[in-house]
């Protein structure tokens, strides 16, 4: 090896890292990088390891690294098969958001703003694809636009839509209005379909600037106006993987319904430990397990976890469905599983009176709320009793009868509740930001029809687990930060300035100002929430606060958490129904329980990481969208039984084509502006509001109305209002 490549190689700024991974550290991605930028033009592969002086017992693993850093987007091919820094081209990596009009949006994967796609842009792909975009500029409205430069990846296979007879071809349109192309069936693969009808479509041309996507028929639903046919559509529309494959099944079969002895070893028996169960009345998956006790001036809280890394190996089939359906989905009357229900229901649920395996986190915590001793250990429990948030809440509000059956367990709930109550208090002096929202759940006959909604009452019970949770998944991530290893956390970016200024533009002009030199922390949004409780402008000020707030989302880096105020999170509490508990749970069986580190193991979540990151964000995503979507519908359908009736409402939304009503049950309509015909109303952006020219009459966010229900359509999720005079 020549001085000068030694020297690059000894120079590399994180060698000490790869040390840790490698007993002859591979050159990092950082030195990868700044090698090619310092020779300025692509190189092959070949001139990377002759540059990098790559030995032959290298050779295999550097090209993990290279396809890793090319499938994140780092770098990319040219059509000469030589590498390019993405950066030096200006290229960003991302997701496709279609949207109905025809135009789109790049969702780049490193976060940043989005990127507008014109309607030629939009025509060689679909909604979802990843592709890499190059910026060439701004749109009218001043966003950056792109164009797109290369289709990373086609996540489209098959789509839902409903059947348009064509001349001499079957056209299908698409049900997810983010897909605005047609799609050309020949006749002989149509299945013989009829128009209107609602059919599943396999892709078999997708779209180009030359030619319009193609596809067959596989499946035909049936007709719109079929009994559950919006659930269909909507769990089709959104690819959600419904059905168990066989081998699935057949491995979630193979496990044994009762816990075996033998895999206790290595384990914490904590089976003479009263744990509790608590969740709500219809729950079948119990994956957390809580105990407290007041001890000396402290207290002792465990939580322990269902242990379903034990069951579920990586990369079987088992694994690779888990990870293509992300979460678990609750539907009004069903649910979409992550794992099979023998899984989730059977022998990693935490059911009373059974031996299960755990993981648990234990924690020493004093009366300020701060955690002064903590271990993190495999374990056995056995589940004293399934609690229900119902029972304890009334527990609390004083219950003879349930106080008198549950008397073993009365003093532990009031120390959980005292508990509870320092690690909030604790969180609140940090700045953590509480919104008070509504949840309503959807009543369904036994047709599947909606026949009544109810609001979720939370009391103490919630509370209770919430804070439990917290603390322990703040715990977790803190404790694996300090590795220095790979890592997912759950991060929560602060609001965008923009978003802040129209909070605060909106909150002065309702009498609510916020004083802040610079930033505006969450401290000062915790004091705005705070000032408005009780006042008519509280629904108004939390709606606006609420819609500044950036989403959530899984990385693979420590980016802190803004609304809970938390350096360190992650997700270690849900590993039935969340696949990044998942791989948090894996991550702590390699790193804290295994005799020796696998070098292998870290290695390769070091390169995966960020594509697992980014799925468990996507399917996240996908799954809130199919929540709301389906909840919209039930709503809708709900709501049409009342076509004429009138009801009270508040502002929830003001736009430049109307008023959004919220009805106390959650239900939410559109008063279009044209449906305003008292006066004419302009929009004002900045205050978001609707002036009349006349009147001056001033509709804003948070004001109470009364409404009446003038129309509803059951597919699309939407409902009609006009304001009652």
């Amino acid at each position: 090896m020549s001085k000068k490549n030694k020297s690059i190689r000894q120079d590399d700024p994180q060698k000490e890292r790869e040390a840790m991974f490698y007993e002859k550290p591979l050159p990092s991605r950082e030195l990868i990088l700044k090698i090619m930028a310092d020779q300025g033009v692509p190189l092959s592969i070949s001139k990377l390891n002759e540059l990098l002086e790559i030995a032959d017992d290298e050779s295999e693993a550097f090209n993990k690294r290279i396809r890793a850093m090319e499938r994140q987007g780092q770098i990319m091919r040219n059509r000469k098969d030589d590498f390019c820094i993405s950066e030096k081209l200006n290229l960003i990596p991302g997701r496709i958001q279609g949207h109905a009009d025809g135009f789109g949006f790049l969702i780049p994967d490193q976060g940043g703003d989005d990127i507008f796609l014109s309607s030629r842009e939009m025509m060689q792909v679909l909604h979802n694809d990843r592709v890499m975009v190059q910026t060439i500029g701004q749109d009218r409205k001043g966003r950056p636009e792109g164009k797109v430069i290369e289709i990373l990846e086609r996540k489209n296979e098959t789509l839902v839509g409903r059947v348009v007879q064509g001349q001499g071809v079957t056209i299908v349109a698409a049900e997810d209005k983010r897909i605005n192309q047609d799609f050309l069936i020949p006749y002989h693969l149509d299945m013989g379909a009829k128009p209107g009808q609602i059919v599943v479509i396999e892709i078999t041309a997708q779209p180009s600037f030359k030619s319009r996507p193609m596809g067959k028929v596989i499946q035909i639903l049936g007709n719109y106006a079929d009994s559950g046919m919006e659930i269909e559509i909507a769990l089709r529309k959104h690819q959600l993987p419904y059905n168990f494959s066989e081998e699935t099944v057949r491995i979630a079969e193979s496990f044994s319904k009762k816990v075996s002895e033998n895999d206790f070893k290595g384990r914490v028996d904590l089976r003479d430990l009263p744990l509790i169960t608590i969740d709500g009345e219809t729950a079948r998956d119990f994956d957390d397990a809580v105990y407290a006790e007041s001890v000396d001036k402290n207290w002792r809280l465990v939580v322990a976890i269902a242990d379903v890394s034990f069951y579920v190996q990586p990369d079987n089939a088992l694994d690779k469905e888990a990870f293509e359906r992300g979460t678990s989905v609750y539907l009004p009357g069903r649910v979409v599983p992550m794992l099979p229900f023998n899984l989730s229901n059977g022998v990693c649920s935490l059911v009373p009176n059974q031996d299960r395996l755990t993981v648990s986190c234990d924690m020493e915590i004093n009366k300020q709320g701060k955690v002064v001793k903590y271990e993190i250990y495999p374990s056995v429990i056995k589940s004293y009793k399934r609690m229900t948030y119902t029972k304890v809440n009334n527990i609390f509000k004083g219950d003879v009868d349930l106080n008198e059956e549950y008397v073993d367990l009365v003093e532990m709930f009031y120390d959980m509740r005292n508990l509870a109550k320092a690690l909030n208090k604790r969180r609140a002096a940090k700045g953590s930001i509480n919104f008070e929202t509504d949840e309503a759940y959807i009543i369904l006959d036994d047709h599947g029809k909606a026949v009544d909604i109810k609001l979720r009452e939370r009391g103490v019970s919630e509370n209770i687990i919430e804070e439990f949770m917290l603390k322990a998944n703040q715990v977790v991530a803190e404790h694996v930060f300090w590795m220095d290893l790979p890592f997912i956390y759950r991060v929560h970016d602060k609001p965008k300035a923009e978003k802040l200024e129209k909070l605060l533009r909106m909150s002065a002009a309702l009498g609510y100002q916020v004083k802040a030199k610079t930033e505006i922390t969450n401290f000062e949004l915790q004091k705005l929430l705070t000032s408005v409780e009780g006042t008519p402008a509280e629904k108004g000020v939390n709606l606006l606060t609420l819609r500044s707030m950036q989403k959530a989302i899984y990385s693979e880096m420590n980016l802190g958490h803004y609304g809970l105020a938390f350096k360190y999170y992650s997700h270690f509490t849900s590993p039935i129904r969340r696949y990044p508990d998942l791989i948090v749970h894996r991550l702590l069986r390699e790193y804290l329980f295994m005799e020796k580190k696998s070098l292998d193991v870290i290695d390769y979540y070091e390169a995966n990481m960020p594509s697992i990151a980014r799925q468990a964000s996507s399917t996240e995503r996908n799954a809130v969208m199919l929540e709301r979507e389906v909840s919209d519908m039930k709503k809708a359908e709900y709501i049409s039984k009342f076509i004429n009736k009138e009801f009270d409402g508040i502002i929830s939304s003001v736009t430049s084509f109307g008023l959004y009503i919220a009805l106390p049950n959650t239900v939410e309509g559109l008063v279009h502006i044209t449906a305003l015909d008292d006066d004419y109303y302009n929009y004002d952006e900045n205050l978001m509001t609707l002036i009349g020219e006349r009147r001056k009459k001033v509709y804003r966010i948070g004001d109470d109305v009364r409404i009446r229900v003038t129309g509803a359509n059951i597919i699309d999720g939407e409902v009609d209002f006009k304001i009652v005079k």
